[in-house]
């Protein structure tokens, strides 16, 4: 496994997000999970992003029990923080209050069993707590040695700025795919400018772009994506065509449209390191492929013609969540 560097840390090329084990898809097999985080470990993925509010502590309990017969140790585990849920699983706001940061990471380092986070980042900014006092809580935290590094989520160039002068910021991470590209234009540049790297989620934009997704599929109870506009009506079967478009290029290259997609990520720079979110041993595989993957100028070209940049259908979350990105504003 090659390696990256995201800010002052040397991670994988390539990390696993554990959203998707913990019902933020629907209903998943805990014995696979825990045994695609082994794969991935044995692969040499070294970094494990995660989030407080995924399964609402789930997350971070199921990696403590796949880090049980590991060297914790041989992982960074990146952790997303402040996102408020109620009994019924729905969010409730975000609380980025000093006092509630060193709250939250008091029971992250319980559950996970461990004493120490690698990267400690709020999910999204709280627009009613300056940004400076959310970095300097988890800079304290940093000196008290609970916290190795920080990071931030889906944070505009302003945002970064600010939160980077409290303290240096290791990377950002957001959405980045070939469904989406916004964060080319200044989020990106910021980011490079000030030497922090980006770990992308959603690089396969959900499943959309994994050359698997039907128009006819039914999204089981629980799967955010059924109120994401991408997957819905016109949207969706617009969005599939471009994927179509994408497998032509790919089927080319003897290879899945996955792994292009992934392929593509890898390709726009070594300070942006893809979170592949697999929730099953086969998947994983398949997403490691694409670190073999070489695309050649006129591989990139064709992609850029099957999938040209702004061509999706539809927002990447739903009005509601979309109000608290801050990276969108």
């Amino acid at each position: 496994m090659r390696e990256r560097t995201l800010g002052q840390l040397t991670t994988s090329e390539i990390g696993l997000g554990a959203m998707g084990m913990s019902g933020m898809y629907g209903p998943a097999d805990e014995a696979e999970s825990i045994a695609t985080i082994h794969a991935a470990m044995d692969a040499g993925v070294t970094l494990l992003d995660t989030g407080d509010f995924y399964g609402m502590g789930h997350n971070e309990l199921l990696i403590r029990d796949a880090l049980r017969t590991r060297d914790r140790d041989q992982v960074a585990i990146s952790v997303k923080f402040g996102a408020l849920r109620d009994p019924a699983g729905g969010f409730a706001g975000y609380d980025g209050r000093p006092v509630a940061v060193k709250n939250f990471l008091t029971y992250t380092l319980t559950r996970l069993g461990t004493d120490h986070v690698d990267i400690y980042r709020p999910a999204r900014v709280d627009p009613a707590v300056p940004i400076e006092d959310t970095i300097g809580a988890i800079a304290e935290l940093v000196e008290a040695g609970y916290v190795r590094h920080i990071g931030l989520s889906e944070a505009g160039p302003e945002t970064i700025r600010r939160a980077a002068a409290v303290h240096p910021i290791v990377d950002l991470q957001i959405e980045y795919s070939l469904l989406s590209r916004g964060i080319e234009k200044e989020i990106l540049p910021v980011c490079r400018e000030l030497g922090i790297g980006v770990t992308a989620y959603g690089v396969l934009t959900r499943g959309l772009l994994s050359g698997h997704w039907s128009k006819d599929r039914q999204l089981g109870k629980g799967d955010f994506r059924g109120r994401a506009p991408r997957f819905s009506g016109g949207n969706l079967e617009h969005n599939l065509a471009l994927v179509e478009a994408l497998r032509e290029v790919a089927e080319a290259r003897d290879v899945t449209v996955a792994q292009a997609a992934i392929a593509w990520v890898l390709s726009r720079g070594t300070d942006i390191v893809p979170l592949i979110g697999a929730r099953r041993r086969d998947r994983l595989s398949e997403a490691l492929g694409a670190l073999e993957v070489e695309l050649t100028g006129d591989d990139l070209a064709a992609i850029e013609r099957a999938v040209p940049a702004e061509s999706v259908a539809g927002d990447r979350y739903d009005a509601a969540q979309m109000a608290h990105l801050d990276s969108e504003r």
